[in-house]
């Protein structure tokens, strides 16, 4: 699973996500693209799970591209556990996702084999998601 080798903080504040993607939002690398329509927390697991969907499907053909990373420390408090005394322990790492990031990319395979494997991704993701080419066949 993805997680960054080194943060400078262990914990980190939530913080406020809003508006729609200003960066990551073109496809750079491959032909085909998986394009977020919502905002939300994509976690480490659901991306390697999206990932896997995709090469399987694939059958290892063509070149995959994450485009997405989970740098955001997620902390929970254990079950049951009054509140106050400080802050949780991290859990889990987390990428914020906004409307038009682009989170994968494809490239090798042809248009048909890609929008399935790109729909298989799809369903292993908490959000609702968009089939984009490069060349703009839909």
């Amino acid at each position: 699973m993805l997680s960054p080798k080194r943060t400078k903080y262990r914990k980190r504040q939530r913080g406020v996500m809003k508006g729609s993607a200003t960066r990551c939002n073109t496809v750079a690398f491959g032909e085909f693209a998986l394009v977020a329509l919502e905002l939300h927390w994509i976690d480490s697991r659901q991306i390697e799970a999206a990932r896997i969907a995709m090469t399987r499907h694939c059958k290892r053909a063509g070149k995959v591209w994450i485009r997405i990373f989970p740098d955001i420390p997620y902390t929970k408090k254990p079950a049951e556990t009054r509140m106050g005394k400080g802050k949780g322990s991290p859990e889990k790492w987390v990428a914020a996702v906004k409307p038009g990031t682009v989170m994968f990319e494809l490239a090798g395979v042809d248009i048909d084999l890609a929008r399935r494997a790109m729909e298989l991704a799809s369903s292993k993701l908490p959000i609702k998601t968009k089939f984009v080419s490069k060349h703009g066949e839909r």
